[in-house]
């Protein structure tokens, strides 16, 4: 495994969205499989966040948005199962896509929107639910660089190329993965992140290869933006405290 230390720091991970046809419905099924709390915001979009807690990194928006999933979603989560198959999944809802064989030792299942996401049997030591934040990418190494330039931690790169950010600032998982694929991006992805900046605009984002999809507006106080594989992610000003 070779390792770098990445120290510029641009922004700070903040939370995780997904787009929903459904939110209340896709939410309750998020919440379900997660042991988490499904919190109405109020505005026809929900919250899924930890057990007994309020919003954190950990939490998932779930936004209504009016255009249907279309292609592959290049971002998805895998979790790790408390059993030793995913027929709680199953049972909350989720469809299976993919038993394990020989080449891969885990199950692909797709939620009840048809996002897709993988179930890893139970470790010795590793608590259930999500473990990993996985995004497609053409080049791993120069995605999870950038994103490491811009969240802080460090890079760590295996054998079968897959790459992975680890520590990075506010992040709450074990590892921020990119995984090889042939295809570029093609649509929206149906999950992005947020990040809180840590100066007060987005030119360092810009400046570093960020690609300015829309300014704040009226009724939105955040920026959103593209990375340098086009996948969006929306940029907050800093917290009034910081």
């Amino acid at each position: 495994m070779v390792a770098g230390i990445v120290v510029h720091m641009i922004a700070r991970f903040k939370d995780l969205c997904m787009d929903a046809a459904d939110a209340h419905r896709l939410g309750a099924f998020w919440a379900d499989i997660l042991d988490a709390d499904l919190v109405d915001t109020g505005d026809g979009d929900t919250r899924i966040d930890p057990r007994g807690g309020a919003a954190t990194a950990e939490s998932i928006w779930v936004n209504t948005v009016p255009e249907p999933r279309t292609g592959k979603t290049r971002v998805h989560l895998d979790l790790r199962l408390a059993d030793p198959t995913p027929a709680a999944l199953l049972a909350a809802g989720a469809r299976l896509v993919r038993e394990p064989d020989a080449e891969i030792n885990w199950w692909v299942l797709a939620d009840p929107e048809g996002n897709q996401f993988c179930a890893f049997g139970p470790r010795d030591g590793a608590r259930p639910g999500v473990f990993e934040l996985v995004v497609d990418s053409a080049d791993p190494a120069a995605q999870a660089s950038w994103w490491a330039g811009v969240v802080g931690g460090r890079v760590e790169t295996t054998e079968e190329g897959a790459v992975t950010v680890v520590g990075a600032d506010g992040f709450p998982w074990d590892h921020w993965v990119f995984d090889p694929v042939p295809e570029r991006k093609q649509v929206k992805n149906r999950w992005h992140w947020d990040v809180t900046l840590a100066g007060p605009d987005v030119t360092a984002l810009i400046t570093a290869g960020a690609t300015l999809l829309r300014e704040p507006t009226d009724t939105t106080r955040w920026w959103v933006l593209a990375d340098p594989e086009g996948n969006e992610f929306c940029a907050f000003p800093p917290r009034p405290n910081q």
